[in-house]
């Protein structure tokens, strides 16, 4: 796996052409494997002799992997995305509730009002910037950090800080001075937010977190505490980022695409199914442990061996999503199977922010577009610098024209009523 990223599609389709499984190299040196294929990865994902406890990762056991190794978070960070059976159901029955689709519909009011905020100063952006303004530092990234943010309870002093460190955690080109630097402080950043709620608590789910850490211990431990928050502000932001920013450069480079949705030929809903599919938000998400040799479509994969699923390799894969599945294609129907990809996970393990992460999209993209139609790119995309991870795939900026603004009527008229 090459540490500094890219875009991964060239070296995702060369690899499914070999098959739907493929041995790789981690940084270190540490050998795993990675599952790409779509129906390969689903299948493994919800495997019963498939773990998430790093206790099954054997040259972690083995003492092989330091201190500073780039992707020690993913799997020894405790929480909901490394427990298994029980341990999980528990750790994550504490947050399911905030993120129902019935909770998650209530915030739309929120979500909207932020909405509209965040386009006023996108705007002010692209007139202080000649005509150009970087739409993923002044939209994309501040929706979803705010909700999560205001979800948790986490003061808007902490958000910049609490972004870039997770942008180090994701980081896989990292020294291993930085990553260790960049974990306890993001650790003590999370724990001094802990400790200050548990001080005065308020009606957010850090409060809701450490009144169960405090009223039973059985049901969330400290660690745990601080593992959940350090899952929730990242996932809770990073994906949404990267799938609204993805969602924007895939229509300014199918302006054909965009056309049909306001046509009415195609949903708001489609464009952001289609983005996941297409281009989705996590490329290469680490780990999992077969916990017994397991072979998976005719190629074997020892036990221990830490797994990547391979979610942007999964989304293109043709023998899924037929010969034009590299083609973004907003009407594309789901398959046979009712399954259009599986960008958000499968199983145990599905994204328990998927609902929240649709919402914020689809609020994102349609507010976008109605109030500037004539939205570009201010560069060409192959000028656009790629995240140096293989784990996050999106583009570090994303500068663009505005054009000219709709009218408040023609603004208002282009966006779908429920």
């Amino acid at each position: 796996m090459d540490p500094s990223g890219g875009c991964p599609h060239a070296a995702n389709a060369r690899l499914l052409a070999r098959g739907a499984v493929a041995p790789v190299l981690l940084p270190g040196g540490i050998e795993g494997m990675a599952v790409l294929g779509h129906d390969a990865l689903r299948d493994f994902l919800q495997h019963p002799d498939v773990a998430k406890d790093a206790r099954h990762f054997r040259a972690l056991r083995e003492g092989r992997i330091g201190a500073g190794w780039p992707l020690l978070t993913f799997a020894t960070v405790q929480g909901m995305t490394t427990a298994d059976g029980d341990d999980h159901r528990r750790l994550r029955s504490l947050v399911s509730r905030a993120f129902t689709p019935r909770r998650v519909e209530e915030l739309r009011p929120r979500i909207e009002e932020l909405t509209a905020s965040l386009l006023d100063g996108l705007e002010r952006a692209a007139e202080a910037g000649g005509g150009v303004a970087d739409l993923r530092e002044h939209f994309a990234l501040p929706l979803p950090m705010s909700v999560i943010s205001e979800l948790l309870g986490v003061d808007a002093e902490f958000r910049d800080r609490l972004h870039h460190l997770s942008n180090q955690v994701v980081a896989t080109d990292i020294e291993p001075d930085e990553a260790v630097a960049a974990n306890r402080e993001l650790v003590a950043v999370l724990a001094a937010i802990a400790a200050a709620k548990a001080e005065g608590p308020g009606d957010d789910l850090t409060s809701a977190l450490i009144a169960a850490r405090d009223e039973d211990g059985d049901r969330l431990g400290g660690q745990e505490l601080i593992g959940t928050l350090v899952l929730m502000i990242i996932a809770g932001h990073e994906t949404t980022l990267n799938l609204i920013t993805n969602a924007v450069r895939a229509l300014c480079g199918h302006r054909g695409q965009l056309e049909l949705v306001r046509a009415g030929k195609a949903s708001w809903a489609d464009v952001v199914e289609e983005t996941l599919r297409w281009d989705a938000p996590v490329s290469y998400f680490p780990f999992r442990y077969p916990v017994r040799d397991l072979t998976v479509d005719g190629t074997l994969i020892p036990a221990g061996t830490p797994v990547l699923a391979g979610y942007s390799a999964a989304g293109r894969d043709p023998a899924a999503h037929g010969p034009d599945a590299d083609r973004f294609d907003v009407t594309r129907p789901a398959r046979a199977d009712g399954v259009r990809h599986l960008s958000l996970g499968h199983g145990a393990h599905y994204c328990l922010g998927a609902p929240l992460a649709r919402l914020e999209a689809t609020v994102a993209l349609e507010r976008l577009f109605a109030r500037f139609p004539r939205l570009d790119l201010a560069v060409a995309e192959d000028e656009l610098t790629r995240h140096s991870s293989f784990v996050g795939n999106s583009v570090r900026t994303l500068p663009v024209r505005l054009g000219d603004r709709a009218g408040r009527h023609d603004a208002e008229s282009a966006i779908p009523k429920p």
